[in-house]
């Protein structure tokens, strides 16, 4: 899909998302692909059945969820497989790294070696253009059909999966990037009310002033992609949702000074951060906030499965809120899984598909993972407190695309922005000659 055709369809995405009423679950439609195999089909213990993954012995399901929620969401999943599919034996291909850079390396190397999986994890929207136009990912829209995902998934929401009248990939769940976890004990002790919001980076700067005045990292980070994702959450913050867009779309120039104030609020932000940032992951970071070392943590609502994984209570071990400034905005994206081209087991890789999109299967692994089902027919009741919150402001707010996590620009972009960003916040780079990369990065 060409860049500026996804731009156009985020742009829209916003605009009908933000009238979406609550009354369920919205995102994603999933489904599987068609790649050879047709055999009798398993019967399914309930929805959807498939009548081509019946003839299916195994599935490689190449993720990067190794720990924590991340690895009970697949766990979850793996049980609803065994449930419907007992004749398929799960092959786990996770590989480990943060935002999934190393699997992503390793998958591309797999893929031009002719050695695919028989699904990988992507995430939805323009981080899938590549492998579209490489030619190493099936068209799977035949099986919105046989799988009933056309009814359980929103119309405008397979607008945004339909690459030229073509659908490439099963989205599992809506994740939200823009979200701030926050110590209330820490917060407290430096003379602050737990249990206020910041409208601006402004207000939040000075409530960052006083936790750090009192000894405490005032924001906790981690490796280069956690930095580039609080990036986003700035430029969402300080330029609003029509301006970041613009920035995908080519409207918004990345010289200009609005862009330029944002980066100096990321610059003052990075000054809150801990000095041993680059050796770690995020769970890491979310786990000096849970310690009493941090007060705040920005990151994906991935983080409500790891908390809850440490069996750790919102409102009294934890409090949550939107990156000040974006109140009202929900940062997107979606895990999603595909079917390669050459899957040695395409059978398995429906089979497998086939349980990401259904009822069951979204339930299960939402509930580990921190994360909101595609689907509209969801319990909301079923989820925890955060995860209530999360659909119900997936309903109103205005939504716009993670860069961090594919959904907003092609994956070279998306290096040349880390690289950018890893160069200035390790001292390699002025913020003019920052500012000027990025903008490069748009070519």
């Amino acid at each position: 899909m060409e860049a500026q055709t996804i731009m156009r369809v985020h742009r829209r995405y916003a605009g009908v998302l933000a009238g979406i009423a609550v009354a369920g679950l919205t995102l994603m439609g999933c489904s599987s692909g068609d790649s050879g195999g047709g055999d009798t089909a398993t019967e399914s213990t309930s929805g959807s059945a498939t009548d081509t993954a019946g003839a299916a012995t195994e599935v490689e399901v190449f993720t990067w969820w190794t720990s924590g929620g991340e690895k009970a969401g697949l766990d979850g999943l793996v049980s609803v497989l065994a449930e419907k599919y007992p004749n398929v034996e799960f092959i786990n291909g996770a590989v480990a790294g943060g935002a999934g850079s190393a699997a992503k390396d390793l998958l591309q190397s797999r893929l031009q070696a002719n050695d695919p999986p028989d699904t990988f994890q992507a995430h939805a929207g323009a981080e899938l253009d590549d492998y579209i136009a490489a030619g190493q990912v099936e068209d799977i829209s035949d099986l919105y059909t046989e799988f009933g995902l056309t009814d359980a998934f929103p119309a405008d929401l397979l607008d945004l999966l339909t690459v030229d009248g073509a659908i490439y990939s099963v989205p599992a769940n809506i994740h939200r990037a823009n979200v701030v976890w926050a110590n209330p004990s820490v917060i407290e002790a430096a003379g602050l009310d737990p249990t206020a919001t910041y409208a601006t980076m402004a207000d939040w700067f000075t409530a960052l002033d006083a936790v750090q005045a009192s000894g405490k990292t005032a924001l906790s980070i981690a490796t280069t992609w956690t930095q580039v994702q609080l990036l986003e959450t700035v430029l969402i913050s300080d330029l609003g949702p029509d301006a970041y867009n613009g920035l995908w779309l080519g409207e918004t120039d990345w010289t200009g000074a609005d862009v330029t104030a944002a980066l100096e609020d990321f610059q003052k932000l990075m000054s809150y951060t801990n000095t041993d940032r680059d050796g770690l992951d995020w769970p890491d970071a979310l786990g000096m906030v849970t310690s009493g070392d941090a007060a705040f943590n920005v990151m994906g609502d991935w983080a409500a499965g790891e908390l809850d994984a440490e069996s750790l209570t919102a409102g009294t071990d934890y409090i949550y809120f939107p990156v000040p400034g974006t109140d009202g905005i929900f940062d997107f994206l979606a895990d999603s899984f595909t079917l390669p081209v050459g899957a040695p087991h395409p059978d398995g890789a429906k089979a497998w598909l086939d349980v990401v999109g259904s009822l069951e299967g979204q339930t299960a692994f939402n509930k580990a993972k921190g994360s909101i089902p595609a689907r509209t027919d969801a319990d909301p009741m079923e989820f925890n407190e955060y995860q209530q919150s999360a659909i119900k402001d997936f309903g109103s707010d205005t939504i716009v695309p993670s860069l961090m996590h594919g959904a907003a620009a092609p994956i070279a972009q998306l290096n040349a922005i880390s690289d950018a960003t890893s160069k200035f916040t390790t001292g390699g780079s002025d913020l003019a000659t920052f500012q000027s990369e990025l903008a490069a990065s748009a070519g």
